[in-house]
């Protein structure tokens, strides 16, 4: 049966497009927020380098601008070191700058700037680098009066991108454990998640195998407890319809049953008439309609499935060896049971009686003077043997024994359905019977019970070999 993509990948690929997604946003947001912090970092250093030069700004008597201490930072003292600063006076029209400035200048906007004011831009630096800058105004009393000085500090963008750059190919990894672990942790929440529905899977397994009949209610989650009570209610409907159909072919067997009866009076009349083609016709199309109707009431009493009970085998031989050694044809042959005593198959014991009772009628009916029923039990299944020591079947008479419409002897007592009614019943806990040669020169049936498989594998009868007596 075709089957969709399963649950549990459903579930995991979904978890796993939400995961990625989660790591997504997260690395995302992580970045921004430390880039923020950078910022806010490199700006609280770059406000230290602006007040560390407004505090060593010096006008001498000739209103000249100088520096009373620069900076410590080497990258000031670097040509392009990556750490710029710049001093303007705009009164006296003249400059100060970092050696790492080399020949260049730092291009600030000419914004309205108040004194104690600190406006940030993002600008050109040397070589067409970006740098972010930080500058202030000042006014410093000079001889000629106060000078407006604008002070400004600037660092590389390069650098803050570096570091943002290093952060990302840190924070990578960390975010792919992590999400492997939530991963992980999803797997192992699915899957114990859908415990439940693999305990109405296998519950439902068992039902079917005939170990249990209704699907267990005790510790089923919430969410699936109405699934198991629907579960149990449709089993219910489907015993009663199935118990309702045995009774109403039962009825209908036994209400055919008055006018078959009266039908073989008709024959035996037409017969003392001398009318004897139309009641040789008539006598043959009765048989078979009480044939069917035999195997039909057979059919409704089958319990399909594998028994919850374990049926000891060798009790039901037994019984079956005493009530043939009281008929007719039972009485003078040798009928022999070799079965162990404690061996058992999972089959209904009325399906097992009614099985082996069959095959063992045929074989009484056929043997010579011996007929042997034994057993052994492999890795998977319990084979039971009927052998008789009679004229056996070839290929195409054993392909007759299952037909309900064919007998193979017309002259023996019977409807001539007990191979047909045998594959019936081992069809029903998909069991298998073989039509083979028997030790004893015979024809041996074999039941091949399986204390693994399900039921309903219609295996059928298969048959023996053409070469086979």
């Amino acid at each position: 049966m075709k089957t969709g993509r399963s649950l549990r990948s459903r579930l995991l690929a979904y978890a796993a497009i939400v995961l990625a997604t989660a790591l997504l946003v997260t690395g995302i947001g992580l970045s921004a927020l430390f880039s923020r912090h950078i910022e806010r970092r490199i700006g609280q250093e770059l406000d230290t380098h602006l007040s560390q030069l407004t505090g060593s700004l010096r006008l001498d008597a000739n209103s000249t601008l100088s520096l009373n201490r620069e900076p410590v930072d080497p990258r000031f003292q670097a040509v392009f070191g990556g750490l710029y600063w710049q001093v303007d006076d705009e009164t006296a029209a003249s400059q100060l700058k970092s050696r790492s400035l080399w020949d260049t200048y730092l291009d600030i906007p000419g914004d309205v700037l108040r004194p104690g004011e600190t406006h940030v831009h993002d600008t050109t630096g040397p070589q067409g680098s970006r740098v972010l800058v930080h500058e202030t105004l000042v006014l410093l009393s000079a001889p000629d009066g106060d000078h407006r000085l604008r002070v400004a500090v600037a660092i590389d963008r390069a650098e803050i991108n570096a570091l943002e750059t290093g952060f990302a190919s840190d924070l990578a990894p960390v975010l792919a454990i992590l999400g492997g672990v939530l991963l992980l942790g999803f797997l192992l929440q699915i899957g114990e998640g859908l415990k439940p529905v693999h305990r109405v899977l296998s519950g439902v397994t068992a039902i079917r195998n005939g170990t249990l009949r209704r699907l267990k209610a005790d510790g089923v989650p919430r969410e699936v407890a109405p699934l198991v009570e629907e579960v149990n209610a449709l089993l219910d409907a489907q015993d009663q319809a199935i118990s309702r159909a045995r009774d109403r072919a039962a009825n209908l067997a036994h209400g055919l049953k008055t006018p078959l009866s009266a039908l073989v009076s008709d024959v035996e009349r037409l017969r003392a008439r001398g009318e004897t083609d139309i009641a040789d016709d008539i006598s043959e199309l009765t048989g078979r309609m009480r044939r069917h109707i035999q195997r039909e009431l057979a059919r409704a009493r089958l319990r399909h499935g594998r028994s919850q009970d374990q049926t000891p085998v060798k009790l039901i031989v037994d019984g079956i060896i005493r009530a043939l050694k009281r008929t007719p044809e039972g009485e003078n042959l040798d009928l022999a049971c070799t079965v162990e005593a404690d061996l058992t198959v999972p089959v209904d014991p009325d399906d097992l009686n009614e099985l082996i009772g069959n095959l063992a009628e045929n074989a009484v009916r056929f043997a010579s003077t011996r007929v042997l029923i034994d057993a052994e039990t492999s890795m998977d299944a319990v084979v039971i043997r009927i052998a008789d020591d009679g004229p056996g079947l070839d290929h195409a008479a054993a392909t007759q024994a299952i037909n309900p419409d064919l007998r193979i002897d017309q002259t023996a007592a019977g409807a001539g359905l007990g191979l047909a009614i045998s594959g019936d019943i081992v069809d029903s806990f998909g069991g298998k019977l073989d039509l083979g040669t028997s030790p004893l020169g015979g024809l041996e049936a074999r039941i091949s019970v399986p204390l693994t498989t399900t039921a309903g594998s219609h295996s059928g009868l298969h048959h023996p070999a053409p070469n086979s007596h």
